[in-house]
């Protein structure tokens, strides 16, 4: 560890300058393993007996810092910070540095290369809530055991677990460190527990490619594409729920799990450069719940590849939409992200896609415009819209519609408010406004004819948007506001 005077203010003690970004991972591993480690032993105490457990004692959340000089300037145009007028500090609790070692390394590193930043690392002032850190042991406390934790253990302090950051509400505040991250331990640790609950499956098996879609068919066809790409050694694992591992020499025991709300299937690659799909079922609260949480994995992109009705005459069953635009209708987001905010096209994303789309179907470029159609995505809370036409028509005549959904533009409002690239390719499964109604016959065939080829779609824009990410020209500077945390 590199000795220096520290001369700024941080919620930290016993912050230790790191020469570099591995050296400040390995920091961050040992005081949070401390920490849970002490945690462990109290709690252990406290089954043992009440009069064991030390009062004064408890665990906190390593803090990670960067400092940048004044004098720094950055280097590249593809930052959305500008030159730094003063030393300025940019701290952020961590949890669970393990799972965010590669994450933390590339970022570390950027911002070093770009700002000349230094790192610190230490304690800080937060502490570990105990269901955070024990959750398992602490379900099995009996009533009365439970109820006196709060006498000798800290809590989930919900005023403190929120998207602040994220919503550009600490923009005004400009006393002692600014947010070094989007998300706070606490708010990581939180989501961390709610993706396993959600998705069966544990939060270091997601990969930084997400597929969304809204039927189970499209899993049936992931699946099967899955077990074939790990037996040519393409994959290393399919991870399912329940975390049933399938490699090429395993093969899951015993009878699979009761499925949970919205299950994942992880294709595992090194690095976590495969790709991960979820289930969301149908609606767009499913769609926020997800994303709220899946945005704190930092993944690279996520992608709705799921059903629509055609609102067009010229459209036909199976023909493809390519979202271009939002219509929020599901106003699940409205009170974080006023409907009147603008959600940019991503041109990597929607280039991808469409290139993904003729590859895949084999259309030639000139006929393409026939079965690919661009344009605004109605997305709405009422499955039944269909009996309020009347109310409906005229909004969206407006709009220029082509195609409503459940999901769509609320996954691309929350991959706007986090910072997470996002797209939409979807399916025409219906024409109501045309006299063609999703009914078991019509749907049967449609699914039957369009599911495997849209999957294939979605994987190879995934493939093409990976070679994006690796050249590092994927996270759009579009998503970024003026006044940005350090770490993407």
């Amino acid at each position: 560890m590199v000795s220096s005077t520290i001369e700024f203010d941080a919620p930290a003690s016993d912050l230790q300058l790191c020469a570099s970004p591995k050296e400040a991972i390995d920091r961050l591993i040992a005081l949070y393993d401390e920490a849970y480690d002490s945690t462990r032993q109290r709690f252990e105490q406290y089954l043992a007996g009440d009069a064991a457990v030390d009062r004064s004692s408890g665990a906190v959340y390593p803090y990670l810092c960067a400092v940048v000089p004044a004098e720094a300037a950055p280097q590249t145009s593809k930052l959305a910070l500008g030159q730094i007028a003063a030393l300025s500090v940019h701290g952020a609790t961590v949890t669970h540095p393990a799972l965010f070692a590669d994450y933390f390394s590339a970022q570390l590193a950027y911002i070093i290369e770009r700002y000349s930043a230094k790192i610190y690392v230490g304690r800080s002032f937060t502490p570990i809530p105990l269901t955070f850190a024990l959750e398992k042991a602490t379900a099995a406390l009996t009533p009365e055991k439970r109820n006196r934790l709060q006498q000798y253990f800290h809590t989930p302090n919900l005023v403190a677990t929120n998207d602040d950051i994220v919503d550009g509400h600490l923009i005004l505040k400009r006393h002692g460190a600014m947010p070094l991250s989007l998300f706070t331990a606490e708010r990581v640790d939180y989501s961390l527990h709610r993706i396993q609950h959600y998705t069966a499956t544990k939060p270091e098996h997601f990969q930084n490619y997400v597929l969304f879609t809204n039927y189970q068919r499209y899993v049936d066809e992931f699946v099967d594409y899955a077990k074939g790409e790990i037996a040519a050694g393409r994959a290393e694992a399919l991870i399912e729920p329940g975390d049933r591992v399938t490699t090429k020499d395993k093969k899951p025991e015993g009878p699979e799990p009761r499925l949970p709300q919205m299950p994942a299937y992880h294709l595992v690659q090194p690095g976590h450069d495969g790709i991960t799909l979820v289930n969301i079922g149908v609606g767009p609260s499913n769609a926020k719940t997800i994303t709220d949480h899946l945005a704190v994995l930092r993944p690279h992109v996520w992608l709705m590849i799921g059903h629509c009705g055609g609102l067009r005459r010229s459209q036909r069953l199976g023909d493809y939409v390519l979202a271009h635009a939002y219509l929020r209708e599901d106003n699940v987001l409205d009170d974080v992200l006023p409907p009147s905010v603008p959600l940019p096209t991503l041109a990597e994303v929607q280039l991808a896609m469409t290139q993904a789309v003729q590859e895949v179907s084999g259309i030639e470029q000139k006929k393409l415009k026939e079965h690919l159609r661009t344009g605004t995505v109605v997305t709405t809370s009422d499955r039944n819209w269909e009996l309020r036409f009347e109310k409906n028509a005229v909004r969206l005549n407006q709009a220029r519609a082509i195609a409503i959904d459940m999901e769509s533009a609320t996954i691309a409002a929350n991959g706007y408010r986090y910072r997470v690239p996002y797209g939409t390719l979807l399916c025409v499964s219906d024409r109501p406004l045309h006299g063609e109604v999703k009914l078991p016959g019509m749907a049967d065939a449609f699914y039957r004819e369009r599911v495997s080829q849209h999957l294939d779609i979605g994987v190879r824009a995934i493939e093409l948007l990976r070679e994006e990410a690796r050249a590092g020209t994927l996270h759009s500077r579009k998503l970024r506001s003026f006044d940005e945390p350090f770490l993407r």
